[in-house]
């Protein structure tokens, strides 16, 4: 089965060995967990237990305590237990058949590149990494190594999401005019590790668009169903002490081929979580929208939506599978990741010069 399809027709492909996967298809897919920060402690790891397909067959930590943590907490094998010299061993383990990384994202080429010289597959936390370029080595290598490369975008996942998606697509607003789309939460604490490398430009790549401004991207574009030829943003910075190197606040549009307009915004100062979309024959709206933790709430002109809150990790996680395994097709492929770095840095681009970018 073809892998990485992106609408865009600008993708590669990756031909899945049936064969080779078929005596695994049984078994459940292990994942090897790479970076035990706040995110995979509170929210990945717990996941596999809720997982259909997914089972956690290793960890990579430059803390023995986190490791012996996770080995009591999630039950990591001993011989899945590897710190950051020793990574590249992993191609010895075949008990592990994917990573996931939850690195900073200037260390996402590295680790997911020596993890698809490995031979495993990789699930690689978004922003997918800093710059085009680098987007651009890590797609060519998995190619090379016929390994998957997902962007970890969850809400592709959600029922709640999958619908208004639906629903748009659908013609069931009518035809499409705006979108309006939003996510920022205030940083309480910005000297804590795992906050302090996302405002530090070499390590985050930028600020609060890097971070959580891409979920609004993201929202865009799967509801209008096609991608941005155009953005105008503007920045503002209301505390440069805590912000000097990185995005605090920024409002854009995007312009898309069909003439739908897309108003999005993100931030580290306020709370917005909201993703709303309008036509000529009604609405729909999921607010809030993009939280891994909140009841995702849907609902339309009609009224609202009734469907179930599910783990966004663990179905996320399945979906990985099933794709590396050759039984779906992957619904968010490293050519996804490239395209919203791409438009990441034209919105920079407008912000600091004023005008309108094309992409």
């Amino acid at each position: 089965m073809s892998l990485n399809s992106a609408r865009d027709g600008t993708h590669r492909s990756v031909q899945v060995d049936s064969s080779a996967m078929a005596e695994k298809t049984a078994e459940k897919f292990g994942i090897c967990v790479v970076g035990l920060g706040v995110l995979s402690k509170v929210a990945i790891g717990p996941s596999f237990k809720n997982s259909r397909h997914c089972r956690l067959a290793g960890i990579v930590s430059s803390s023995r305590e986190k490791a012996t943590e996770w080995q009591r907490d999630f039950e990591v094998p001993e011989n899945g237990v590897y710190n950051f010299d020793d990574f590249d061993r992993i191609a010895e383990n075949p008990d592990i058949d994917g990573v996931f990384i939850v690195l900073p994202n200037a260390q996402h080429a590295e680790y997911t590149m020596r993890a698809a010289r490995a031979g495993k597959h990789v699930l690689c936390e978004k922003p997918l990494e800093v710059s085009v370029a680098k987007c651009e080595e890590m797609i060519a290598t998995c190619h090379e190594m016929n390994r998957v490369l997902a962007t970890a975008y969850r809400c592709h996942c959600l029922p709640q999401h999958r619908e208004i998606i639906r629903l748009a697509h659908s013609g069931a607003f009518g035809t499409l005019r705006l979108i309006e789309a939003s996510f920022g939460f205030h940083v309480e604490n910005p000297a804590e590790p795992h906050v302090k490398w996302r405002l530090a430009q070499a390590t985050a790549g930028g600020g609060a668009l890097m971070d959580v401004g891409i979920y609004a991207i993201q929202g865009a574009c799967y509801i209008a169903g096609e991608d941005p030829i155009e953005v105008l943003a503007t920045e503002t910075k209301m505390l440069p002490e805590i912000y000097g190197e990185v995005d605090e606040t920024l409002c854009w549009t995007m312009k898309f081929p069909s003439g739908v307009i897309a108003n999005c915004s993100t931030s580290y100062t306020c709370g917005v979580n909201r993703l709303f979309v309008t036509g000529d024959k009604g609405w729909g709206e999921i607010s809030p929208a993009y939280g891994y933790f909140d009841d995702i709430t849907a609902r339309t002109h009609a009224g609202p939506i009734d469907l179930p809150q599910i783990d966004h990790f663990a179905a996320e996680m399945d979906h990985f599978a099933e794709a590396c395994r050759g039984e779906t097709d992957l619904l968010f492929p490293g050519e996804m990741g490239l395209r919203d770095v791409r438009i990441m840095m034209a919105i920079y681009e407008s912000a600091k010069t004023g005008g309108a970018v094309k992409i």
